[in-house]
């Protein structure tokens, strides 16, 4: 067997496939809407909903640990996360969808964990903790599973968003980097400890079945 996992023709062609990309996609673009509907209605009713984001080593900030991603401080904020997001929740869905019935929540309560835990004393909100968890998670499991398709993923992620790791470190003022540097740290975590989850079937030569 070769280095790289080259999955079965007939399961990447099957309905079942197709059905799952469908699916998939349907969910990251349902959750894009959601967070575009709070958007909107805190923009357009003035509900103030930022107050609610993670306020580290506060009682009352421990709320933006669900809440956080929920909120963005304006629409450039929200449109910069849209489509990685978009991208990292279907590629995570469809490639890897047991794992993600447990990657995701750990990515998007763990990082906001993270930062309530050792942040800044300042209100932290915005989905690029989950970002930055999800890109990690699948830039890095293409890799340790060898699975073309998930090297191709990790390749256009690379290409796409390669200059988000900048990211991770206190350079922009204004931007909560411990959420960014903790998603990323928890994908890549998960990216290993779930790198035998989600193998696609492997495309078998003829030889092979002529050695059994």
């Amino acid at each position: 067997m070769g280095f790289l996992r080259e999955p079965d023709p007939e399961f990447l062609t099957s309905r079942r496939t197709h059905a799952n990309f469908n699916l998939a996609w349907k969910l990251a673009l349902a959750f894009l809407v959601v967070l575009w509907g709070i958007h909107l209605l805190n923009w357009l009713l003035g509900y103030e909903l930022n107050r609610f984001g993670i306020l580290p080593r506060q009682g009352a900030g421990l709320v933006g640990i669900v809440a956080a991603p929920l909120l963005h401080g304006g629409f450039g904020h929200l449109v910069s996360n849209s489509l990685p997001l978009l991208v990292g929740t279907t590629g995570i869905l469809f490639l890897y969808p047991n794992a993600a019935v447990r990657v995701v929540p750990v990515i998007y309560l763990g990082a906001g964990a993270a930062v309530w835990a050792v942040g800044r004393p300042v209100i932290h909100i915005g989905a690029s903790g989950l970002v930055y968890g999800l890109l990690a998670f699948l830039f890095l499991s293409g890799i340790v599973k060898r699975d073309t398709r998930g090297i191709a993923l990790s390749l256009l992620i690379y290409f796409l968003y390669g200059s988000l790791v900048w990211g991770v470190f206190p350079i922009r003022i204004g931007v909560s980097w411990e959420s960014h540097l903790a998603g990323g740290i928890i994908g890549a975590v998960l990216a290993v400890r779930f790198r035998r989850w989600d193998l696609p079937p492997r495309k078998r030569y003829s030889w092979e079945d002529e050695d059994e």
